[in-house]
């Protein structure tokens, strides 16, 4: 029956990026009609090729992902004065790989919003442009394009100083992403110590590894700061109770070396939604 699931869940993953790339063929198609019709309006070409460079991945991602699979456990660092919220990229690049969205996106400002998990629990998310303007930018990117609908929260942390939980990866087993890596680290504490409620993206070992993935703190946290930290994107607004309640406070199935694993309760992220102000 193991066969059976990892053969429809492997088709599944295919599918999802067959539609993944044929958007992404749709929007580069409409991309450039556009750029064809601000030529046709005597628009200047420093400002067509100022918007040619700030053309957007588009993601597309509503199918339940794939089981975990052997590769979690690379997804796993060690637990003891070097904890991190490590993420399995496909390499460990020195730069951006793939098409990063624009750090224009998040214009400097506040967003707000919300991520739902398991249709029951809401949390209230706020996303600091001027602080993390990449991260920002990317994650409001990703949740606009419904990419985080139907990934998983595969790890969770639990420990007396360590408690997050870590969302967002293609697979739903701490790997996959979104076809592009970026950095470097922005608005990381300088003291490794993440207050309860932040928002913070999770990377390999380069500076330049973060993709998809992001952690929610659910109590103060301290994480290895001299390999550069975590991006601080933002805060959780609302609903840790009911996180903590409903989830995080379940437990872990089967741990790992550093102490973290999948949570008891199966967590799926069932909505998001983002909005400037």
């Amino acid at each position: 029956m193991a066969s059976k699931n990892q053969s429809r869940q492997s088709r599944e993953a295919r599918e999802r990026l067959r539609l993944y790339e044929a958007r992404q063929g749709l929007f580069e198609t409409q991309r450039r009609r556009r750029l064809r019709d601000n030529i046709i309006a005597g628009i200047a070409l420093i400002v067509i090729a100022a918007l040619a460079t700030g053309s957007q991945l588009v993601h597309g991602h509503r199918a339940q992902i794939a089981a975990r699979a052997a590769a979690s456990a690379s997804a796993s660092a060690s637990a003891a004065a070097t904890a991190s919220a490590s993420a399995s990229p496909s390499a460990s690049p020195a730069g951006d790989v793939g098409s990063v969205p624009s750090k224009s996106i998040a214009q400097n400002a506040v967003w707000n919003g919300t991520i739902t998990l398991n249709k029951t629990v809401t949390l209230g998310i706020q996303l600091d442009g001027a602080a993390a303007p990449q991260a920002a930018s990317v994650e409001i990117d990703l949740i606009q394009k419904n990419f985080y609908t139907g990934t998983t929260c595969h790890r969770l942390a639990n420990a007396a100083n360590f408690k997050f939980l870590q969302c967002g990866s293609a697979n739903g087993d701490g790997t996959g992403d979104a076809g592009f890596q970026y950095g470097p680290v922005e608005n990381a504490p300088a003291n490794g110590v993440y207050p309860t409620g932040t928002i913070a993206i999770a990377r390999g070992s380069s500076l330049y590894s973060q993709t998809t993935q992001f952690f929610i703190v659910y109590g103060t946290t301290q994480l290895d700061a001299s390999s550069g930290g975590y991006t601080v994107v933002g805060k959780v607004t609302s609903g840790l109770p009911q996180l903590e309640a409903q989830i995080t406070s379940k437990g872990i199935a089967n741990p790992g070396a550093d102490g973290t694993g999948e949570p008891k309760v199966a967590t799926t992220i069932t909505g998001a939604s983002i909005h400037k102000g």
